[in-house]
């Protein structure tokens, strides 16, 4: 004969309190004893008890998940493995809170409409956005659905809507160019990521910042954060420039491309052509020459972004959160 599964009312026994103490210690109430939560804490690991996930949702209107959206096609995320440091640090921060993370991806309109019957529905408590280009329709629609929502990186032109958690882009980036500079690099040249990106954006800004007027139009590739893009910039940059004797490279993946142009090409790397690149993802380390890189703070960017998402559902106020970068100097540069 099965065994009977536990339920509230042996909880409540087990911890010698009330049904509807037991009912608020799992709903995350605050107005219960210290004593009284130990008690109920045991209890259940002791009974086994599993929380009926509809039920609670019947009582709290919380679903106990959160949706992950990621605006690029669905190979960039085996590809880059910063989305894979994003979703570990996001899903184990949840479940600290008994809460689930669900991944959308959402790089095309059938991929956007289908996030937006998924919030419609009412399916996440709260979406944390990842890559998210401005001008995305899907914006108008996370709006509508009055969904909280955070940015992992601030989403342009709606920086005062979306709250965000972001690494310093473009101060990043003026030291990666600063420290090109300070190596006697005269001709240097940069491989963006998406313009429509903040990453894209102020890396670019951070550059030619620093640059001014050497910045010169030529010296200037966009990319899209993949490697294929990266190999496809380099070519251009040493077609446009032959001598040009450093780049700095929007991403690691990017600059990974970026290395094997030089190497195609018979670039020394750094005796030729020193390179740069962002993020200090596993790439950086692995390349050959290993990659000079400015360090972002993935792992504190995206716990910020939980707990930003976490203080909107419990509505408390938020404010962008900005974290430093590091450069980390290696031997491509």
């Amino acid at each position: 004969m099965a065994r009977k599964r536990p339920t509230i009312h042996d909880v409540a026994d087990a911890a010698g309190v009330s049904r509807g103490t037991v009912s608020r210690v799992l709903n995350g109430k605050s107005n219960v004893s210290l004593s009284a939560e130990t008690a109920v804490r045991r209890a259940v690991a002791e009974t086994g008890y599993v929380v009926n996930r509809a039920a609670r949702s019947l009582v709290t209107s919380r679903t106990g998940s959160i949706v992950m959206v990621l605006s690029e096609p669905q190979e960039r995320l085996f590809e880059d493995p910063n989305f894979s440091v994003l979703m570990r640090v996001a899903t184990n921060q949840l479940a600290e809170r008994d809460m689930s993370l669900v991944l959308m991806i959402a790089g095309d309109d059938r991929g956007r409409d289908r996030v937006a019957r998924y919030l419609r529905g009412g399916h996440a408590d709260g979406a944390l956005l990842v890559s998210t280009h401005a001008g995305d329709p899907l914006l108008d629609e996370i709006e509508r659905s009055g969904i909280p929502a955070v940015a992992c990186g601030a989403v342009l032109g709606r920086e005062s809507v979306i709250p965000y958690a972001a690494a310093d882009d473009r101060g990043g980036a003026r030291a990666m160019t600063e420290y090109l500079v300070n190596q006697g690099r005269r001709k240097i040249g940069m491989i963006t990521g998406p313009l429509d990106t903040p990453g894209g954006a102020l890396r670019l800004e951070g550059f030619t910042g620093v640059l001014g007027r050497k910045a010169a139009k030529q010296l200037v590739v966009h990319g899209d954060y993949t490697q294929a893009a990266g190999e496809a910039a380099m070519r251009r940059l040493l077609e446009a420039v032959p001598d040009i004797d450093a780049v700095f490279v929007a991403s690691d993946l990017m600059a990974a491309g970026a290395l094997q142009a030089l190497h195609a090409a018979g670039r020394r790397v750094p005796d030729d052509v020193a390179v740069g690149g962002f993020d200090d993802s596993v790439i950086a380390s692995a390349t050959r020459p290993a990659l000079t890189t400015v360090r972002h703070p993935l792992d504190k960017v995206a716990e910020e972004t939980v707990r930003l998402l976490i203080d909107l559902l419990d509505e408390r106020e938020v404010e962008p959160v900005i974290l430093p970068t590091e450069l980390v100097v290696r031997d491509s540069a």
